[in-house]
């Protein structure tokens, strides 16, 4: 298909790891074909939609993120909506869903989850999805960023269980909660103008930029959680590619120990498991 052909070249020139498979994504969002239909060929794009496909090549060429293009992007197989102010979700996250799994294996059990930084709210939502009376906070400093939470507990029909609130690391929260999630921004400030441009120039620097050392966030949460875990709860820290030991160590200087940390496909480790210090010597 020769409008399939030119897209591909054309994001091919501008540098897009996979010109194909993006030309076909977003050639079915620009007519409503099925992506069966887009790969089978042969199908006819009239004048309106070849517009409407020239202008969203034209949009990727510029290096906007594919998911801000589209409007959503996939995580625990389930559709997140995401737009410009709110990071979008990575397969790498999904190790902290799977590892807070096998953490609480009992499907029923009743759970009080809170996530610090909730962005999407992909991490809270996921862990609801999966178990059906866990119910949760998510939390963040932008409202873009609730929004778009807010949005995605209506679509997912998780609302009912997930309240978002504008929050500093969930600093005004009073409960404790036995599961937390946190995935805060850990790039090193001068590394920010190193990442793909579509991420350095359209993702929200709140959400990527960890001060000089990639570790200020953890600085800020490390100083307040503790009392917000209940007895016998877990932390769940995402971190950064070579972090695991300097986060490990801001943390037990505030009363936690590592239980453990988790590699993600990549084999990088990628999620750290905390327990409070108190609750660690009583299991002892």
């Amino acid at each position: 298909m020769k409008v399939l052909d030119d897209a591909t070249l054309r994001l091919r020139a501008a540098g897009i790891e996979s010109p194909r498979l993006e030309a076909r994504l977003l050639l079915s969002h620009a007519t409503g074909l099925s992506q069966l239909d887009v790969i089978g060929g042969g199908v006819f794009v009239d004048e309106a939609a070849r517009a409407k496909f020239d202008a969203l090549i034209a949009r990727r060429t510029a290096n906007e993120p594919l998911a801000y293009i589209l409007g959503r992007r996939e995580f625990w197989s389930l559709e997140f909506q995401v737009g410009p102010g709110v990071l979008i979700p990575r397969p790498e996250s999904e190790t902290l869903i799977e590892t807070a799994l096998k953490l609480v294996p009992e499907r029923d059990q009743k759970l009080r989850v809170l996530d610090l930084g909730t962005g999407s709210g992909c991490l809270l939502l996921a862990f609801l999805s999966e178990r059906p009376n866990a119910s949760g906070v998510g939390v963040d400093i932008s409202e873009d960023a609730l929004a778009w939470a807010q949005r995605n507990a209506e679509n997912l029909k998780l609302n009912g269980r997930a309240k978002f609130i504008k929050d500093d690391w969930g600093r005004s929260l009073g409960s404790a909660f036995d599961l937390i999630f946190a995935n805060p921004p850990y790039v090193r400030s001068g590394d920010i103008a190193t990442l793909a441009p579509d991420v350095a120039g359209h993702e929200p620097a709140s959400s990527l930029d960890g001060g000089a050392d990639g570790l200020n966030a953890y600085r800020a949460i490390a100083s307040m959680v503790l009392p917000r875990l209940a007895l016998n709860g877990r932390l769940l820290l995402e971190i950064g590619q070579g972090q695991a030991e300097a986060v490990t160590k801001l943390f037990e200087s505030q009363g936690f120990i590592a239980e453990g940390t988790v590699n993600d496909l990549a084999r990088i480790h990628r999620c750290v498991v905390m327990v409070a210090e108190a609750q660690h010597s009583r299991q002892r």
